[in-house]
C-alpha cells in the first residue's frame, strides 16, 4: 500500500534543523519534498563537518541527519527569476515550509499573503525564533540560546550545590521540537483544508515551542509557585528516579509507583525501607529524598550494573544502563528493530540513516531517497513539476538563477 502522504508535495525552503526535521518527517510519510537551497553553498549544515560522507564535500553528518527523502533544487531567491520559480512551485505544492528570519520571505515577494493569493489552498508554515509578529520578531535565534533563554538550561545539569552549572541538551532539542510541532500543525492544517478547501499560515516560534514542552516543570511552578531547579539526573516528582553508581558503571533507576518501590527494596535487600513511614508513599519519599537516596547509593555500589539490571527487571522494576550512542546503534535491539538503515544515493554511495520510529500497520514509512547532493534534482523538478523547457532551464543556469 502507498505511504500515507504520497499525494502531497512539500516545498521545503528551510535550512539548518527545525524546518528540515519537519520536512524529513513528512518525506518519511511519503510526501514529495522539494528542498530549495542556495546555489553553490546550499543549506548551512552541508558544511557543518566533520564527519563527511566518504569525503563528499557539502555532505556532512549533520546535513545527512535531517534531509532524507527530499529532492534538492538550487534557486537564487534574491533575483526576480528565482522568485518566479518559487511562485510557480508554490502553485503546484500543498505545503511551503520556511525558517528565515521574520519578514525575509515577504521582502522577496514570497510571503504568505502573496503565495496564498497565488494558491489559496497552500499551507504556509513559518518557523522563527520569536514568531512573525511579536515585539521580538526581528531578533535572530539559534537552538542553544533558546534552550538557555526559554528555561530548559535552568533545569538541566548538576544541582546548584554541585560543581558544574546549567547545561544544554546534547542535541539541538529546541529545533527538533519546533520541527515536531510544525509537523503536527501542518497535518492539522491539511485536515482543516479538507473540510474548508482553504489553506492558511502557520506561525511556529522556537521560543514558544521550548516553553510549551517544559510540561510538568511548567505546571510545578504554576501550581506550587516554586521555581524548578537543576537536579542532575533526579526527578522533581518521583523518587527514586535517577542515576546510581554501581560497582563497575552507572545505572538509571526509574521507580514510578509504590509497588515498584517495594519490589526495588526487596531486590536490594532493603525490604525494611518499603515499610518505613518516611518512604512508604511517593509524597513521603520526595520529602525525605536525601535520606533514602543515601542508603540506596551505598547498596548499589556493592554489585555490578548487569547484576542489578537482571535482578530489577526480573521483578518489574524499570531500570536501564547508561549506554553511549555507539552501544545504542549496534546492540541486538538495534539490529532486531533495524534502527539503522542504509539508502544508496545518486552516486551509488551507501548512506547510513537512523530509522523513523513510527510503524504503520497499513501504510509504510519511506526510505526511498538518501539526502540529496546540492542541486541534484533541479532540472528534474523544473521539467516535471513546472514543465520548463530545456532552453529555459539552460538560460536560468547561464544567468546563475539555478
Amino acid at each position: 500500500m502507498a505511504a500515507p502522504l504520497n499525494n502531497l508535495r512539500i516545498l521545503d525552503m528551510s535550512r539548518v534543523l527545525a524546518g528540515p526535521w519537519a520536512g524529513q518527517l513528512l518525506g518519511d510519510f511519503g510526501a514529495d519534498v522539494i528542498k530549495v537551497e542556495r546555489p553553490v553553498c546550499g543549506d548551512d549544515t552541508r558544511s557543518w563537518g566533520p564527519p563527511w560522507l566518504e569525503g563528499e564535500e557539502l555532505e556532512s553528518g549533520y546535513f545527512l541527519s535531517a534531509n532524507r527523502n527530499k529532492r534538492s533544487v538550487t534557486v537564487d531567491i534574491s533575483v526576480s527569476a528565482g522568485q518566479t520559480i518559487i511562485q510557480d512551485l508554490a502553485r503546484q505544492s500543498d505545503v511551503l515550509l520556511e525558517n528565515f528570519k521574520a519578514g525575509t520571505m515577504a521582502r522577496f515577494g514570497l510571503g504568505p499573503e502573496k503565495l496564498l493569493e497565488l494558491n489559496p489552498e497552500l499551507i504556509y508554515c513559518s518557523i522563527s525564533a520569536y514568531g512573525q509578529a511579536s515585539s521580538r520578531a526581528d531578533e535572530p535565534g539559534y537552538d542553544a540560546m533558546i534552550q538557555a533563554s526559554a528555561g530548559l538550561m535552568s533545569i538541566t545539569g548538576p544541582a546548584p550545590n554541585e560543581p558544574g552549572g546549567p547545561q544544554k541538551v546534547g542535541v539541538a532539542i529546541s529545533d527538533i521540537m519546533a520541527g515536531m510541532y510544525a509537523t503536527t500543525a501542518i497535518l492539522a492544517a491539511l485536515n482543516a483544508r479538507s473540510i474548508s478547501g482553504r489553506g492558511q499560515h502557520i506561525d511556529i516560534p522556537l521560543y514558544d515551542s521550548q516553553v510549551a514542552w517544559l510540561a510538568n516543570q511548567n505546571m510545578n511552578y504554576l501550581l506550587g509557585g516554586k521555581v524548578p531547579e537543576r537536579m542532575g539526573t533526579a526527578h522533581p516528582n518521583l523518587v527514586p528516579y535517577q542515576v546510581f553508581q554501581t560497582g563497575d558503571s552507572e545505572l538509571m533507576l526509574a521507580v514510578g509507583n509504590d509497588r515498584q518501590f517495594t519490589s526495588c527494596c526487596e531486590v536490594l535487600g532493603l525490604a525494611d525501607l518499603a515499610t518505613d513511614t518516611r518512604f512508604t508513599t511517593m509524597r513521603q519519599r520526595i520529602a525525605n529524598r536525601d535520606e533514602l537516596i543515601g542508603q540506596l547509593e551505598i547498596k548499589f555500589r556493592e554489585r555490578d550494573t548487569n547484576y542489578w539490571l537482571d535482578s530489577l527487571l526480573s521483578q518489574g522494576v524499570p531500570a536501564g544502563p547508561v549506554n553511549d550512542i555507539g552501544e545504542v546503534l549496534t546492540d541486538s535491539y538495534a539490529q532486531e528493530k533495524c534502527l539503522v538503515r542504509e539508502i544508496r544515493n545518486g552516486k551509488d554511495i551507501r548512506v547510513p540513516s537512523v530509522a523513523n520510529p513510527v510503524s504503520f500497520s497499513e501504510t509504510p514509512v519511506c526510505y526511498e531517497r538518501a539526502p540529496p547532493s546540492l542541486g541534484e534534482h533541479t532540472v528534474e523538478v523544473l521539467r516535471e513539476c513546472l514543465g520548463y523547457s530545456d532552453a529555459k532551464i539552460e538560460t536560468l543556469k547561464n544567468e546563475k538563477v539555478i
